[in-house]
């Protein structure tokens, strides 16, 4: 799924309290200028194909997302080698340098070398990127260069983002579910509604399937 298309689901699912969708203003505001309203629209309108990991991070504190869900799993992601997670509070360099520590070249028994990396990402990183990641001077690598760090090493790209929560990922199913514009008016209209009004609505909902059942046994 393309960077936009994504990122128009979460507008969809994820919006502000009252119900709206957030606007590219609105998110402006709330990163303090971090991620521009030129950005937002930019990366709608599918002008930004690889977006800075640091701008990511700010768009899901923001609307309230966990930003794993910016790595939804495809068939080019890897579930990931076992390591354990890096704390939260490293830099990316820092979790970087983690992983050439922890995990070592199969051929050679040696950690690897930046030029190995670079060679291992078939020419979506070069020497001088690895080396600029691990050295900190590439503070905002694009979500493209982390998802093809962490593949190098056959770890997941969540291992760079700062929460260690395991949360639910979005499926093709849930995606579907909120391209339906009546159902996603029904879970926005019961978002804020108190737990006794929810369960009736979900009793409702619950009647109509029952009915269903009987007229297909029929």
């Amino acid at each position: 799924m393309h960077i936009a298309q994504k990122f128009e689901a979460l507008l969809e699912m994820y919006r502000r309290p009252e119900g709206r969708r957030w606007s590219g203003q609105e998110i402006d505001e709330a990163t303090g200028g971090i991620v521009t309203r030129s950005y937002i629209t930019n990366l709608r309108k599918g002008r930004i194909e690889n977006p800075g990991f640091e701008k990511l991070k700010a768009i899901a504190k923001v609307m309230d997302f966990p930003p794993e869900l910016w790595f939804e799993e495809g068939p080019g992601l890897k579930d990931g080698a076992s390591i354990d997670l890096a704390p939260g509070h490293l830099s990316v360099a820092e979790k970087t340098n983690r992983l050439f520590d922890a995990i070592k070249n199969e051929t050679t028994g040696r950690p690897y070398t930046n030029a190995e990396v670079a060679r291992l990402s078939l020419g979506d990183l070069t020497e001088e990127h690895v080396e600029q990641i691990r050295t900190g001077k590439l503070t905002d690598p694009s979500m493209k260069q982390v998802v093809t760090l962490a593949d190098a090493f056959g770890v997941h790209p969540t291992y760079f983002l700062d929460s260690t929560r395991k949360l639910p990922l979005l499926d093709e199913e849930a995606m579907s579910i909120f391209r339906d514009e009546t159902v996603s008016a029904i879970a926005h209209k019961s978002l804020h509604l108190p737990g006794r009004e929810k369960q009736m609505i979900l009793g409702i909902i619950r009647q109509f399937e029952d009915a269903h059942e009987v007229d297909d046994e029929r």
